[in-house]
């Protein structure tokens, strides 16, 4: 009778590239195989496991969906040897660190970081800037920037300051639409807004905007750049912090409008609050902030 193969994470990593690049073409480039290992290693998996995985067809390759349990196991294995990799060297301060934050934070963040690999050349980072947030609680990062704070019970965070929110403009959009530079609240309905992309406008300054009777968004994006680069070139108002606007060419506004501020949290794993590196980067990340929003 024959042996039951078993599943070896050779062959779930192709199945997990598989799945993202749908072409055994693309996923062998991927991984740096030829495709025709890519396939053999699939084969082997539906082998092992008695059933089929992958639909193949001339318009490309799908997973099926009573695999996407292996995919799950494959992203946790991927993620965890990530982990383990970042954690290597921690006592003699080398590693790395990997950091997720907003487009805003980009700037500041970066500066720290390159002020410590000055004097820990060995630390090395990597940082996640996107609208999806990762996921801290599975260390898809090890330190994460957040504006809300967490529910979950693994994590640890820091309150570490609050961002003062104020309206800007560039210069001609003042003298076109604002001649004493001052927005009421009577006027927000007639005024032309620059806000977040749709599948983000549930944000809190997106509904405070909203709620003070903001209706003409002209220009929508999920990218913090794209609404202060559209700012400057005279699109609308945009609501932005005022300690992290670094623009020269932006007038903040005058208004009769109690403005907002944004909480700031540091966030990371339980697990990593005895680990040098991660406690040294909290630290700079710390000293920073509340130097930039006090």
């Amino acid at each position: 009778m024959e042996t039951s193969l078993q599943p070896s994470w050779d062959d779930l990593r192709v199945l997990l590239a598989l799945h993202r690049h749908r072409s055994f073409l693309a996923a062998g480039r991927a991984l740096g195989v030829s495709t025709s290992t890519a396939a053999r290693r699939i084969e082997a998996l539906e082998r092992a496991l008695g059933r089929q995985l992958v639909h193949r067809s001339s318009a490309g390759t799908s997973v099926e969906p009573d695999a996407l349990e292996l995919i799950n196991l494959a992203e946790q294995l991927e993620l965890g040897l990530q982990v383990v990799k970042r954690d290597e060297g921690d006592a003699a301060m080398t590693g790395t660190v990997r950091l997720s934050l907003s487009e805003g934070f980009v700037q500041p963040v970066t500066r720290v970081l390159s002020a410590l690999r000055r004097t820990h050349p060995a630390l090395h980072f990597e940082m996640i800037s996107e609208t999806r947030m990762a996921d801290l609680a599975r260390r898809e990062a090890d330190i994460g920037i957040r504006v809300a704070p967490s529910t979950s019970p693994v994590l640890i965070q820091r309150h570490v300051g609050r961002i003062q929110l104020g309206f800007y403009a560039a210069r001609a959009y003042v003298e076109r639409r604002l001649r004493d530079g001052r927005l009421k609240r009577d006027d927000m309905a007639r005024h032309d807004f620059l806000g977040f992309d749709v599948t983000i406008e549930k944000t809190p300054q997106s509904q405070w905007l909203a709620a003070q009777g903001a209706k003409r968004f002209v220009f929508r994006s999920n990218s913090s750049v794209a609404l202060q680069e559209a700012a400057e070139q005279g699109q609308g108002i945009a609501l932005m912090g005022t300690q992290v606007t670094g623009s020269s060419t932006l007038v903040r506004l005058e208004t009769d409008i109690e403005l907002p501020s944004v909480p700031v949290y540091l966030a990371f794993h339980r697990e990593l609050r005895n680990v040098k590196r991660v406690r040294l980067v909290l630290d700079a990340l710390e000293a920073m902030i509340r130097a930039a929003t006090t």
